[in-house]
């Protein structure tokens, strides 16, 4: 048995899989489209054939309706491999500073139990916290859900996590400003850019990260900032202050 005692324990008798929790890559963020209380009695309905590990309210509460060794049945292929935590809201919405706490304590637990890294996960085969839109059609196809405001959030609540599992947030270099990169500047800044892109499954450089920001870099930026839910002036290709900070570039 696993339960997170930080949490109010709400077990269902429907709607998941007991012991059938395979192994743990990480934990997923949904939103719920409604309410605590109503996604709570959704999931005791046999015909919702939906349920989730936890489940956290805006105004803090925090449930835990399925056990980590049984699968709960929120992200379709993903549920074999990862865990979930529902949150209360519509999708738009960013997640409250209660509810950033909330998750945080569930993957800090996660990370503590499951030897889970304390990062945002870079896809379906990688570890740490993702969201449910990552996994595509394999997942449900659910490319609203939660949002790009809360994907926004995640660095954050990693940071919280870390901060609660006793590892020191790292250091971020200051963002220079859109402007600097339309200039193609050679950089470290722009390798260690790279890097981390690469690490969230983007390919689309020519030979790799490098020094200087290209075209190819551009393009690449572009398609992490569309998979991570960006959309509109956020996901032109251009380093800006919101994506810059859901990237979180080390300090070079």
């Amino acid at each position: 048995m696993a339960r997170f005692s930080g949490a109010t324990w709400k077990p269902i008798s429907v709607n998941f899989t007991a012991k059938g929790q395979s192994s743990v890559r990480g934990l997923v963020v949904h939103i719920m489209a409604g309410t605590l209380a109503g996604t709570d009695s959704w999931f005791r309905n046999p015909a919702a054939k939906a349920s989730s590990h936890f489940g956290t309210g805006k105004s803090g509460a925090l449930y835990q309706w399925v056990d980590t060794a049984n699968r709960a049945w929120a992200q379709a292929d993903g549920n074999t491999s990862w865990l979930s935590i529902e949150n209360e809201g519509q999708g738009g919405d960013a997640l409250t500073s209660k509810q950033l706490d909330r998750i945080a304590e569930v993957f800090a637990w996660v990370h503590k139990t499951y030897g889970v890294p304390l990062q945002v996960a870079s896809g379906p085969t990688g570890k740490g916290l993702g969201y449910h839109a990552m996994g595509g059609s394999a997942w449900g196809s659910h490319p609203s859900c939660p949002g790009s405001r809360i994907i926004a959030q995640l660095p954050e609540i990693v940071a919280r996590a870390k901060k609660l599992a006793g590892t020191p947030a790292p250091q971020y270099a200051p963002f220079p400003g859109t402007a600097w990169f339309k200039k193609s500047p050679r950089s470290a800044l722009v390798t260690a850019m790279g890097k981390r892109l690469v690490a969230e499954g983007c390919s689309a450089y020519a030979s790799g990260p490098g020094p200087q920001w290209t075209e190819s870099d551009r393009k690449s930026y572009a398609k992490w900032q569309k998979k991570r839910g960006f959309t509109g002036a956020d996901a032109d290709g251009w380093p800006g202050k919101t994506t810059w900070d859901a990237l979180r570039v080390p300090k070079v």
